[in-house]
């Protein structure tokens, strides 16, 4: 395949712009201006050329778009070498025989979600410095050229911070999957502590506040929430709304992930009330997140609990050292998809 002497996105690396006409730049709508500073080229080519550049079938070359979490664009010319580069990267990986092209997909539809989820984050992140910029004096007379701006100043270094966290959260995962390849002869399942962090009423508090509030809020709510879970060596998995979703592998740093969260949100006059449920027991990690009886079981249990408060199933006060904590049954009630179903309050000694 023939390569281009340097693309836009290698100028923005290397401080420089695109070499394109500035006066039929200036002519551009925003997007598409938006698109070329991010991007780098403006879009010359439809699916059917991209497939034909990179030597793949036009299903084939739809599929992995579509994997990537974009509508199908037909005929309409949306691509650029850009396009090319990524299509064939990809098909090297399959020749090269290290995975198929199913296995492909799914690790493309994986980096499609998860960038998808980190662009919006990104976005509405810098949408405030755009606004702080065009206040100041380093205004540029639009949030446009603002924003090109801060794409000139970041893409750079983003990039490279990317990398490098992909590597480090990927030599995590292999060091997990080492311990449990140690423990367990089923790599498919795993033994973990699942835990579910759920403010009250936070639809009525909700209500009564503005976007930017609501927004504050949530942000607040998931970054003490991720701080905590991580400093136990735990991860969040996900939010789930106004929920956030975490693993452990030991019961014993749960109970202090709980405690911690209902200290730092909890016990926050300016935060809600929080309640956390936990339960333990074999899981399916799949697509970058995790299914089974005890992901369901410590949802059904932040309904049971009382305001900041943790509960906890069977299974989990079972784990724990009794010279540590005091377990106690409640009285069993109906747990929706379980039956009657135990919950358990835990105290430390």
């Amino acid at each position: 395949m023939p390569r281009r002497a340097a693309t836009g996105l290698t100028m923005a690396r290397e401080g420089r712009r695109p070499s394109s006409d500035k006066s039929a730049e200036a002519e551009l709508s925003v997007p598409e201006r938006l698109d070329l500073a991010v991007l780098g080229e403006a879009p010359t080519l439809n699916a059917a050329e991209v497939a034909a550049e990179t030597g793949v079938t036009i299903d084939r070359a739809r599929r992995l778009w579509r994997a990537l979490g974009f509508p199908e664009m037909g005929a309409e010319r949306a691509f650029s070498s850009v396009d090319v580069r990524a299509v064939s990267s990809v098909m090297s990986i399959i020749d090269s025989g290290s995975v198929d092209f199913d296995m492909a997909l799914n690790l493309t539809r994986g980096a499609g979600q998860t960038m998808a989820r980190l662009a919006d984050w990104e976005v509405s992140t810098l949408a405030n410095r755009v606004e702080e910029l065009e206040a100041g004096e380093e205004a540029t007379g639009s949030r446009v050229g603002s924003a090109l701006r801060l794409i000139d100043e970041l893409s750079g270094p983003f990039e490279e911070m990317l990398v490098y966290t992909w590597r480090r959260h990927l030599a995590a995962a292999v060091a997990r999957m080492e311990a449990m390849g140690a423990a367990h002869d089923d790599l498919h399942t795993i033994d973990v502590t699942v835990g579910f962090a759920d403010p009250v009423s936070f639809t009525a508090l909700s209500n009564q506040l503005d976007r930017e509030q609501i927004g504050d809020l949530v942000e607040k709510f998931e970054t003490r929430c991720r701080d905590v879970v991580s400093v136990h060596g735990g991860r969040i998995i996900k939010s789930l709304g106004d929920s956030v979703l975490f693993v452990l592998n030991d019961p014993v740093p749960a109970i202090e992930v709980a405690e911690g969260i209902i200290n730092v949100i909890g016990r926050d006059p300016r935060m809600p009330d929080v309640r956390v449920g936990l339960a333990s027991g074999p899981v399916v990690p799949r697509l970058g997140d995790v299914f089974g009886p005890p992901v369901n079981l410590a949802s059904r249990l932040t309904a049971v609990a009382r305001r900041n408060r943790l509960i906890i199933d069977r299974a989990t006060a079972d784990l724990l050292p009794e010279d540590d904590f005091e377990s106690r049954r409640l009285p069993a009630r109906p747990v929706r998809g379980f039956g009657l179903v135990e919950p358990v309050a835990v105290r430390r000694r």
